[in-house]
C-alpha cells in the first residue's frame, strides 16, 4: 500500500471518528492525500475541480426536484389516507398493524423517495396506535426503522439516480423498474417476522372492515399513488427524462396538497423549500466530494487492484458477490448511501461486469444492501429518527431488530443470487 493511499485511509478513519460530517472527511482526506503525492501536488486544484465537474449533471437535477416533491406530500396529508388504505387492507390480519406500518411505508416512501421522511410521518402516526394497542414501544420502533427503508428500493429513488451517475450511464429507467419486486420482498420479509412475532406475544388486532370500506379507502389514496404512475410510466413511455419527471412531480404534488386537499398553504411553502434547499445541499456536496475522491482512487488505480485481488481470490461469482455483500454491510454502518454508492460502485462494479453480473441488477443489490446499513448503529439515520419518534434507546431497540436484520440479509441474499427477480420487469418493458 503506498504512503497516499495510507494517508488517505488513516485520515479519513480519524476524522471520522472525531464525528466530522461525512462530506468534510472525504473532501479534506482527499486534498490530504494530494498535499502528501509529489506528482499529484500541482493537481491539488483538481479537488476543486472535481467537485465542481460531479455536479455538472443534468441528471442530477432530479434530486432536488424529488426532495421538494417528497417534502410536499410529507407536508400534504397523504401519510394519513396512504395509513388509512393499509389499514383497510391489513389491518384485521394477525400483526395487522404492524402490517399496517409496513404496507404504509411502502407506499409513502416510493412516493417520498426519503427514508427518514417515511420513518418521521408514518412513525408519527402508527408508534401511538400501536402502543395503545399493546404492541411493545421498542417492536413499534424496529418496525418502523426497517420499513421506512423500502421506499429506497421502490422507484422513484435518489439513491438509484446516484448510482447512474456513478456506474456511468446505467439506465434511470431499468433502475427504477427493477426495484419494484426487490423493494415488495424486503416489505413482505418484514411482515413475516412481525406477523410471527405479533402472533407469539398476543398483540391484538384491527378490526374486520367490508369491501365497500376498502374501496372508500383506495379513493380517498389513489391520487397520491397515481404520481407513482406519473413519474415511472412517463419515463417508461419515453415521454420523459428522470429529471423532467421529477420537475412534473413537483408540479403534480403543488397541485394535489394545496388545490385538491388543501392541507399545505402558502405561507408553509417557506419552510419546505428550505428544509429541500438543506437536504439538497447536504446531498450535492456528498455527491461532489465523492466524485473528487473517486478521481483519486482511479488515479492511484485503486479500483484495478482491487478487482485483481477479489479475482484472484476466487473466480466464483457466489463467492465474491458474498465478500463484495459483506464489506458493503460493514461500510453501511458507519457510512451514509450516498457517498457509499459514489465510492464503491467504481470498486465493485468492473467485478461484477467481468463476472457476466447486470450492472441494473448489481445496482439493486447494492442499494438493498447498503439500506440494512441505515437501521444500524453507530451512524444509522433512520435508526435514530425511529428511537426519536418513539421515545426509546439504542439499548432498548436493538433485540427487537435482530430478527428484522435476519430478515432483510435473507431477502438480500435472495436478491443477490436470483437476478431475474431484479431483471424480469425490465426486461418486459423491453431494457
Amino acid at each position: 500500500m503506498t504512503i497516499d493511499i495510507t494517508v488517505l485511509l488513516l485520515s479519513f478513519i480519524l476524522l471520522l471518528l472525531m464525528n466530522v460530517p461525512i462530506a468534510y472527511c472525504i473532501g479534506l482526506s482527499t486534498a490530504l492525500t494530494m498535499l502528501v503525492n509529489v506528482d499529484m501536488m500541482p493537481a491539488v486544484s483538481v479537488v476543486a475541480q472535481r467537485v465542481a465537474t460531479g455536479l455538472d449533471s443534468f441528471t442530477l437535477l432530479a434530486i432536488p426536484f424529488f426532495v421538494l416533491s417528497g417534502n410536499l406530500m410529507a407536508h400534504g396529508g397523504l401519510a394519513r389516507r396512504l395509513i388509512d388504505f393499509a389499514k383497510a387492507l391489513v389491518g384485521s390480519l394477525p400483526g395487522g398493524l404492524a402490517f399496517v406500518n409496513i404496507i404504509s411505508a411502502m407506499f409513502f416512501g416510493a412516493i417520498s423517495g426519503s427514508a427518514i421522511a417515511s420513518a418521521a410521518a408514518i412513525g408519527s402516526f402508527m408508534h401511538p396506535k400501536l402502543v395503545q394497542n399493546g404492541y411493545d414501544p421498542e417492536f413499534s420502533a424496529a418496525v418502523n426503522v426497517t420499513s421506512a427503508t423500502t421506499g429506497l428500493i421502490i422507484p422513484p429513488s435518489n439513491v438509484l439516480i446516484v448510482y447512474s451517475l456513478a456506474s456511468g450511464g446505467v439506465s434511470i429507467g431499468a433502475l427504477f423498474l427493477a426495484g419494484y419486486l426487490p423493494g415488495a420482498i424486503m416489505g413482505l420479509a418484514l411482515m413475516l417476522v412481525a406477523g410471527v412475532i405479533a402472533k407469539r406475544k398476543g398483540y391484538a388486532t384491527g378490526e374486520r372492515v367490508g369491501f365497500g370500506e376498502v374501496i372508500r379507502a383506495f379513493g380517498n389514496a389513489i391520487l397520491s399513488l397515481t404520481l407513482i404512475i406519473v413519474v415511472i410510466g412517463g419515463i417508461v413511455a419515453g415521454i420523459f427524462t428522470a429529471t423532467e419527471a421529477a420537475a412534473i412531480a413537483v408540479v403534480y404534488a403543488l397541485i394535489l396538497t394545496m388545490a385538491v386537499y388543501r392541507e399545505v398553504a402558502v405561507k408553509d411553502l417557506k419552510k419546505i423549500l428550505l428544509d429541500s434547499a438543506i437536504t439538497t445541499s447536504v446531498v450535492m456536496l456528498l455527491v461532489g466530494t465523492s466524485m473528487a475522491l473517486s478521481w483519486v482512487l482511479s488515479y492511484e488505480n485503486i479500483p484495478q487492484n482491487i478487482t485483481s485481488g477479489l479475482l484472484a481470490v476466487s473466480e466464483n461469482p457466489i463467492v465474491l458477490l458474498f465478500i463484495m455483500n459483506l464489506v458493503l454491510l460493514a461500510v453501511g454502518t458507519f457510512m451514509d448511501m450516498t457517498p457509499a454508492i459514489l465510492i464503491f460502485t467504481p470498486v465493485f462494479l468492473p467485478i461484477a461486469v467481468a463476472m457476466g453480473i447486470d450492472p441494473v441488477h448489481f445496482g439493486i443489490m447494492m442499494v438493498f444492501n447498503l439500506c440494512i446499513g441505515l437501521c444500524t448503529p453507530p451512524v444509522g439515520t433512520v435508526l435514530f429518527v425511529g428511537c426519536g419518534i418513539a421515545k426509546v434507546s439504542l439499548r432498548e431497540i436493538v433485540k427487537p431488530l435482530l430478527p428484522m436484520y435476519a430478515a432483510m440479509f435473507l431477502a438480500l441474499i435472495l436478491i443477490t443470487y436470483v437476478p431475474q427477480i431484479t431483471l424480469v420487469i425490465p426486461r418486459w418493458f423491453g431494457f
